[in-house]
């Protein structure tokens, strides 16, 4: 059967934009689907602050009436000035295993790129680097994360035979947590605060972390900006963060440090896994998606570390111990066993530093393929 692709224009066809991956990894064990409605707001122009810098357009994919593939192409214009670098973005990308399909998908925004001028093609990547980024290409028998993209083994491979090659990797560990908090890195913890005179906030409730959001964020711009892809987040993105992932948070899965005039040099933000939740609410927070939600917040084996920032002149300075030794009391109090990392660049050996007082596997492995044209 033939194959038409259709660029999305109306509310119907980004619906069903959204609505390809749900069916195409319907009871996959693996696969975590995301919330509906946050797909939505991010990709919807009159919700999302990052097109402010960002230029998008979709496609889809058809056999027929059926939707078989679809592909998001991004002109990220803050990451072209700050990097230098003419190439245009693809995320969002989902097909059925059928080459055809991807190479129909690819060449649209291939096609789009040679229009704007643009040098190269990589991606998947999202408007920002809090987005979904990085296709998996080992680690296919392990359970997803909010934080991550799961694909079928068949992308990567149709990738490669479109003529896509390595331009970066990120790595995930899992980590087991020992039955007692270790000692030796308790005492490093111990030292690193007196040294740097430095302390933990002592938070009890969501609002509590509220007054830190602003510099949790700043703190991101500031430690991550050096790393692959990534563009500052704006006032305005940081005011739609927090308030989009700040009203749900557990303050204890949030370690927090200051130093002695109380601004925030170091965080971790951390929380039981939602997996298996997400899993049963289906991409819903009704009828019962809230209700899954809220069970896996409080009762969990299973720990996610989504971000840990330190600022740049305290790096390397053992502040991470910190972090850590309060995650390891918190996680340990609460029954969780395994942590998450979540995706790290291969190449961030300071971040990978972090597990080296607990026992940790890397078991998957995700990357971002690019074409120069």
């Amino acid at each position: 059967m033939n194959i038409t692709v259709k660029e999305v224009k109306s509310k119907k066809e980004l619906q069903a934009f959204i609505d390809l991956p749900y069916r195409l990894y319907a009871n996959h064990p693996y696969y975590v689907p995301p919330l509906r409605f946050d797909e939505k707001a991010t990709l919807s122009k009159d919700k999302n602050p990052a097109f402010d810098y960002c230029d998008a357009r979709y496609w889809l994919a058809y056999k027929g009436d059926k939707v078989v593939g679809r592909i998001a192409a991004i002109l990220n214009k803050a990451y072209i000035e700050k990097w230098k670098n003419q190439y245009l973005r693809f995320g969002w990308i989902d097909f059925e295993e059928d080459e055809a399909i991807a190479k129909v998908l690819i060449e649209q925004v291939e096609g789009w790129a040679k229009e704007l001028g643009m040098k190269a093609v990589h991606g998947p990547l999202g408007f920002t680097d809090l987005d979904h980024e990085g296709m998996l290409v080992e680690g296919f028998d392990q359970l997803g994360t909010l934080a991550a993209i799961y694909n079928y083994p068949y992308y990567p491979k149709f990738m490669e035979n479109l003529g896509y090659a390595k331009d970066a990797d990120w790595v995930e560990y899992k980590i087991r947590l020992p039955k007692t908090v270790p000692e030796k890195l308790g005492k490093i913890a111990s030292i690193v605060e007196r040294r740097l005179d430095l302390s933990l906030v002592k938070t009890k409730k969501s609002k509590d972390v509220l007054p830190y959001a602003k510099q949790i964020f700043e703190l991101i711009n500031e430690a991550y900006s050096n790393l692959f892809g990534v563009v500052p987040l704006t006032e305005k993105q940081i005011q739609y963060y927090t308030k989009q992932y700040f009203s749900f948070v557990r303050p204890d899965f949030l370690p927090l440090v200051v130093d002695k005039t109380g601004k925030l040099v170091a965080f971790a933000v951390t929380m039981p896994s939602l997996s298996v939740a997400l899993q049963k609410a289906k991409g819903s927070l009704l009828p019962f998606g809230v209700f899954h939600l809220l069970k896996a917040m409080k009762k969990n084996q299973y720990g996610d570390l989504y971000l840990v920032a330190v600022k740049k002149e305290l790096q390397g300075k053992g502040v991470n111990a910190i972090l850590m030794h309060e995650l390891a009391k918190v996680y340990l109090k609460n029954g969780i066993k395994y942590a998450e990392s979540n995706p790290e660049l291969e190449s961030n050996t300071a971040v990978q530093s972090i597990w080296e007082h607990f026992e940790s596997v890397q078991h998957k492995r995700r990357r971002c393929y690019i074409k120069h044209l």
